[in-house]
């Protein structure tokens, strides 16, 4: 190798756990050694202690604009977080949503969502089906990016929560997830179990189910998991089956000539 040629190793390790994080694995190694001969430790039942009170959080604004701005505010997750809150952009009215798991790196800098080489494709999905950026509402679960780019298990159940009423503010017919975090929040289930159906979430209640929707019922959105573009610009070949998907978001708003 020669001299002036230099690999930049942090940034290759970090793209290439985002693959991984975006196939689905969670998880590498523990973070101890384990025995896995060695027998199973007693159970021990803790004696009853006194129930620490519930802090219920604080109600979420129930109107779009002042939502977005709450969405910066002290009173989310990522509050102590460093970097730059990023808010959802796109119209109040939007028939479709995207929603992503979180910003990507250089999307800080940029002052937008989905700012490079990841944009870039979505603007092209978006392109195949009809759509511009400019018609849909883009949002991410979190509005800061998280400690190399994952999502905590200790903020997981309140930024869903989050997302779900953001979903719900807008009330798109048809939403779009991308990636297994996302798909996580809204459905509740990993990404690869998630694909190749439409699934019903119910944006007044919060609630999810399977089947098919056409679309025309007012508090029922049609959901659709797909994969991240990040991890289609590292596996190209998953391309194929993202268009599937994408043709499955769109079928039926055709039909009812909605755009």
């Amino acid at each position: 190798m020669g001299a002036d040629q230099t690999i930049d190793w942090r940034n290759t390790a970090a793209s290439a756990l985002d693959w991984w994080h975006e196939a689905g694995v969670d998880t590498l190694v523990d973070d101890v050694p384990r025995d896995w001969f060695a027998a199973p430790e007693p159970v021990v039942i803790p004696s009853a202690a006194p129930a620490a009170p519930i802090v219920a959080p604080s109600a979420m604004p129930l109107l779009l604009a002042d939502f977005l701005n709450w969405r910066s505010s002290a009173e989310v997750p990522e509050a102590d977080w460093s970097g730059v809150s990023l808010a959802a952009v796109g119209p109040a009215d939007a028939t479709v949503m995207v929603l992503v798991d979180c910003p990507d790196r250089d999307d800080g800098d940029a002052g937008a969502l989905l700012s490079g080489a990841s944009g870039r494709l979505l603007d092209k999905m978006l392109a195949a089906i009809g759509l511009t950026r400019d018609e849909v509402h883009l949002a991410a679960v979190c509005a800061k990016r998280p400690t190399a780019g994952r999502i905590q298990s200790e903020v997981e159940a309140r930024l869903s929560e989050i997302a779900k009423h953001h979903i719900g503010l807008v009330a798109p017919k048809r939403l779009l997830l991308l990636g297994n975090a996302a798909s996580r929040a809204i459905l509740g289930t990993e990404l690869q179990a998630a694909r190749g159906r439409l699934h019903e979430f119910n944006h007044k209640t919060g609630e999810t189910g399977s089947g098919s929707t056409s679309g025309k019922v007012s508090s029922e959105t049609g959901v659709v998991a797909s994969f991240h573009p990040r991890f289609l610009i590292e596996k190209p070949a998953a391309k194929a089956e993202a268009w599937k998907d994408l043709q499955m978001l769109m079928r039926g708003l055709t039909q009812e000539g909605v755009r």
